[in-house]
């Protein structure tokens, strides 16, 4: 995976365009790297210099003829034989899990200028260890720490009695060399047994052994932040184009989830006039009309204000739309962008799906993109573009935080 990490990206990109929306982040993907990636740098020797060698049924020559070299060249990865084991070589594929291809499709992305306006009011709590207990539930058992006290406390309370066997039996071997038939010889072999059947009882594990893992919830400082996704389903968007527009936000959907713990999200669908909706009707309602594009923007400055104060969030917008709007309109989205939305938002991305030349919105967001740089452009023309597009608007920049 870390040697053909550009091959497998690039399996991973055409893989994304192949898909339909609802199977993006449903499996994993079959890889293909060609052969010809594979194949590892070898030394071999050439044709040259002096060697002996013996040749099975030879004929013509004897031990102290002198060979001709031959006329092609010394060396043989120009002229490989038909039965070549390189010839015909299948290329290399596997396949991997569904884990695996989101972290290569997300690799090396973050949500530009993200910075800690403040921690969130409701705090998030991380599990740390804090060492162990002798109170807790059966799975949170430190079986390594359990097992070393009880053959603690084993030795601890057998030791004295193993002493005080050897002992016995070291006065018994003494007794039986001087007097065999001692009383007192008989007397050590009971208490012997009684010591060896006390050093029995003690069991192998006692309650007071049992040792704990010990968890403590500890304040995790965390990032608000709102994504704002803003996509245009009026008429002149047509379902070739929508597509595009759901494959590029369900990609910046799942990116949010997948790396951010605290990122609210907003969805905002718009053709004459703007609706904030849920995530199904978002990406599956099939309500369209004509174009306004200022009222998705209108909307928006209004949600700001009203949920996402600019002091305790930082705020992100990415916007899908072919650009077509009516000539008036789009001179007012650039003053509501310029006035009322960028001044407060940490990163806006506009997206046009426009196979052919732009439409009046892009000429009025260019007067924008020269005042802000926190406000970015790309252009989708097809399906393919998405990936490199998404890759390019979300790249991780240097003081991005995840």
């Amino acid at each position: 995976m870390r040697r053909f990490k550009k091959q497998i990206q690039e399996a991973v990109r055409q893989a994304i365009s192949g898909r339909s929306i609802k199977e993006v982040d449903e499996s994993g993907e079959k890889i293909t790297i060609p052969a010809k990636d594979i194949n590892e740098p070898s030394f071999s020797y050439g044709m040259g210099g002096e060697r002996n060698i013996i040749l099975p049924g030879n004929k013509d020559f004897i031990p102290g003829d002198l060979i001709k070299r031959p006329t092609q060249g010394s060396g043989r990865g120009s002229n490989q034989a038909s039965n070549s084991p390189q010839e015909g070589m299948d290329d290399f594929v596997f396949e991997i899990s569904k884990e695996e291809f989101l972290d290569l499709f997300f690799d090396d992305l973050a949500l530009p200028n993200l910075v800690k306006t403040q921690v969130s009011r409701i705090p998030s709590f991380k599990m740390m260890r804090a060492g162990f207990t002798s109170e807790g539930t059966p799975a949170n058992i430190n079986i390594a720490r359990s097992v070393r006290n009880a053959l603690g406390r084993k030795l601890i309370l057998g030791g004295p009695k193993k002493a005080k066997i050897i002992a016995l039996e070291k006065e018994m071997q003494e007794l039986l060399e001087k007097d065999p038939t001692s009383m007192r010889i008989k007397e050590i072999l009971d208490e012997i047994d009684i010591l060896k059947i006390k050093i029995e009882k003690i069991p192998f594990i006692d309650p007071y052994d049992l040792k704990y893992n010990y968890r403590v919830k500890r304040p995790m400082p965390t990032t608000q932040a709102v994504m704002f996704c803003l996509m245009d389903v009026s008429g002149s968007m047509d379902e070739a184009k929508k597509d595009i527009a759901k494959r590029f936000f369900i990609l910046l959907y799942l990116f949010l989830n997948r790396t951010y713990e605290s990122v609210e999200v907003v969805f905002i669908r718009h053709h004459t006039s703007a609706k904030e909706v849920n995530e199904e009707e978002f990406f599956y309602s099939r309500e369209t009309g004509g174009t306004v594009v200022s009222s998705a923007l209108e909307l928006m400055s209004e949600v700001m204000r009203n949920r996402y104060p600019t002091s305790d969030w930082n705020i992100y917008a990415a916007q899908a739309s072919d650009g077509d709007n009516w000539n008036n309109d789009s001179p007012r989205c650039r003053d509501i962008l310029i006035k009322d939305i960028l001044p407060f938002v940490q990163y806006f991305a506009y997206v046009e799906i426009m196979p052919r030349h732009h439409q009046s919105l892009w000429e009025a967001y260019l007067n924008v993109k020269e005042q802000y740089p926190q406000f970015a452009m790309q252009n989708i023309e097809d399906v393919k573009d998405i990936y490199p597009v998404f890759r390019e608007l979300f790249k991780r920049q240097e003081g991005s935080a995840s």
